[in-house]
């Protein structure tokens, strides 16, 4: 991997490097999908009177970010067929699961959960799963395109983009519904034109893969390792097809993993508890958010009205806060103060219980959502990167981002039913309890390997 001069450029201008507008753009495409299965979704299912405890169980949908480590040996390793041929092995993954969203967002925007609820889920799993696989290749391209200098100012960008698709996803889709359809009721007509346009802002992620170069990555030693690990096998009398399978297996599934137990011995099982924990208050309270939103009164306009506002302006400011606090303190110290703020953000929507219908109050609670996020984002994003070895990026970082959202997704599934049971402010203070503990899993992670 070969690092330019550019990426040697200190303070704000290394904003204006290539290799971060780049992700800026790839960031946008990444983060799209993501609402438009979760917090969206919960937005129109509700609109559609579909039960909080079946929203509950809906967000279940995207426990497929969960496991993408499952599947990412694959991408890490295997070309897809054609396009990788034609755009190479990064490119071409990234290009085939933008094409798949693209038809799943189509698929969810002519369903009508009145009428045919299952097939909007199917559609929406198809999303999320190609979103998952779009992530995977997208975090490999993001480690391998630069060296470690410049990965704070690329996760930054890439959460700028990626927290903007979300406003987008989010604000965005909550107005075009409003503007096709009705603002206060359930009209259907409005959310089929909303994914439609979603649909067509994945251009964005495909216009860009299709422009950008794949990463000159030296893979020469996993081949060798690879072609011996095979020959071994032959030797031991296995037949060459049977060692063929076996040593591209063991190399692509096997090795990212005994990697990094080897790298960080009896510390990992600690690494992986503080990554799987670390976002489990914003998650699980945002599977709830725009349930609460609806039932709180407020309309599409006024929801999508205040975050385009206040979300985009404490989007932009918290991630450029986010990456320069990263840059000039420890990542520790960034991603304790990610914790308390995400604590902070949801005693604001606990208050937002007793205040009632109050645009002020919306944006109170919007702003600090978006700020918190973008400082807590920033941090564990080059935290994580940091734990990832180049040879195996692909496997290692969706291993630790399926860990980051598989523990607090399947907890959020089962959030309709304590609201239900206990109302919107015991959830909130709630939500904000079961986030506190991660602090104490940040100091003792950072005594024993600090960063």
């Amino acid at each position: 991997m070969e690092q330019s001069i550019d990426e040697n450029k200190l303070g704000w201008r290394v904003y204006l490097e290539k290799k971060v507008l780049i992700l800026l753009a790839l960031g946008f495409s990444s983060g799209l999908p993501l609402l438009l299965v979760f917090g969206t979704l919960s937005f129109w299912l509700r609109e559609a009177e579909v039960s909080r405890t079946d929203i509950g169980f809906f967000s279940w949908v995207a426990l497929a970010y969960g496991f993408k480590w499952v599947w990412s040996p694959l991408i890490d390793r295997f070309p897809i067929p054609i396009l990788s041929s034609l755009l190479g092995r990064r490119r071409g993954w990234m290009v085939f699961s933008q094409l798949l969203i693209i038809a799943s967002l189509y698929g969810m925007a002519v369903s009508n959960p009145q009428v045919d609820l299952l097939q909007l889920a199917i559609f929406a799993v198809i999303v999320a799963f190609s979103s998952a696989s779009q992530d995977i290749v997208i975090d490999a391209y993001r480690i391998e395109m630069a060296s470690e200098r410049l990965q704070a100012a690329l996760a930054a960008a890439y959460m700028t983009g990626y927290r903007l698709a979300m406003i987008m996803a989010g604000a965005g889709a909550l107005a075009f519904a409003a503007w096709f359809g009705s603002d206060t009721g359930y009209d259907p007509t409005g959310w089929k034109y909303a994914y439609l346009i979603m649909a067509g802002f994945m251009l964005v992620g495909l216009i860009t893969a299709l422009c950008i170069h794949e990463p000159d990555v030296d893979s020469s030693q996993m081949d060798n390792v690879e072609r011996e690990y095979r020959q071994q096998l032959i030797d031991k009398g296995t037949s060459p097809r049977v060692a063929r399978l076996t040593a591209w297996f063991y190399t692509a599934a096997v090795m990212p993993f005994k990697d990094f137990f080897e790298r960080y011995g009896k510390q990992a099982l600690l690494i992986l508890a503080l990554i799987g924990c670390y976002r489990i208050s914003d998650v699980v309270m945002g599977v709830m958010a725009n349930a609460f939103y609806v039932d709180m009164g407020f309309t599409k306009t006024q929801v999508a009205s205040v975050s385009k506002i206040y979300g985009v302006i404490m989007t932009l400011v918290g991630a450029g806060l986010g990456g320069i606090l990263v840059s000039k303190y420890s990542t520790m110290r960034i991603l304790a103060l990610g914790a308390v703020l995400a604590a902070i953000t949801n005693m604001a929507f606990m208050m937002f219980t007793y205040i009632g219908n109050s645009v002020p109050m919306l944006t109170v609670v919007i702003s600090l959502d978006n700020l918190s996020a973008g400082i807590a984002t920033a941090a564990f994003i080059t935290y994580m990167s940091s734990l990832t070895n180049v040879a195996f990026s692909a496997t290692q970082y969706a291993l630790f981002s399926s860990i980051m959202l598989l523990f607090p997704k399947f907890i959020a599934g089962f959030s309709g039913l304590y609201v239900d049971q206990f109302g919107y402010n015991i959830f909130f203070f709630t939500t904000a309890l079961i986030g506190l503990p991660v602090l104490g899993l940040i100091y003792i992670v950072n005594k024993h390997n600090p960063h």
